[in-house]
């Protein structure tokens, strides 16, 4: 991957990252944000794929456990964002994916992710947080996502796929 290429990705992140911390917010539902970071994972692993995506999920989930206000261990957004990443990218067909196929690999993903972040937190007891409460918070956290999927994630995949590299031309 170029440097070019690594800078938009990170640039996609952090703008992701800032408007998920500071402007939605303002927004929150039962103190529950979207997940943008999330949508940036899972938009990239849907057009360049699980390496691409994990190794992004990785950086995004450090940014997102680092980025105030952090209350919690870090690593475990980048736990659930590696195998966000990795497991939407291993849904990615050749093709271009149908619109339902996308808001399918949203909802699965925020689900994936949101329950991988607190299961980490429930078994480091960090913070020791009723199971049922959250069960509430991730069925939030994947209705957010999904709903913000038509805004969000074409804009993401073409910037993904304007990104990729030129296949390899062979010579003969």
């Amino acid at each position: 991957m170029s440097v070019v290429r690594a800078v938009v990705a990170l640039l996609v992140v952090a703008v992701a990252l800032v408007l998920q911390v500071s402007l939605f917010p303002h927004f929150a539902w039962q103190g529950v944000v979207p997940n943008l970071a999330l949508l940036v994972v899972v938009g990239a692993a849907l057009v360049r794929g699980p390496e691409f995506a994990a190794v992004l999920g990785f950086v995004a989930g450090v940014l997102v456990d680092l980025a105030p206000p952090a209350d919690h261990v870090a690593g475990r957004w980048a736990l659930a964002l590696v195998l966000v990443g990795y497991v939407a990218g291993r849904v990615r067909q050749d093709a271009r994916p149908t619109a339902s196929a996308v808001v399918l690999t949203v909802a699965a993903a925020s689900f994936i992710g949101t329950s991988i972040f607190a299961l980490s937190g429930l078994i480091l007891r960090d913070p020791l947080v009723p199971v049922a409460e959250m069960i509430q918070v991730i069925l939030i956290a994947v209705v957010w996502d999904v709903l913000l999927t038509p805004f969000v994630l074409p804009v993401v995949m073409a910037l993904f796929r304007r990104m990729r590299p030129a296949p390899a031309q062979v010579a003969y």
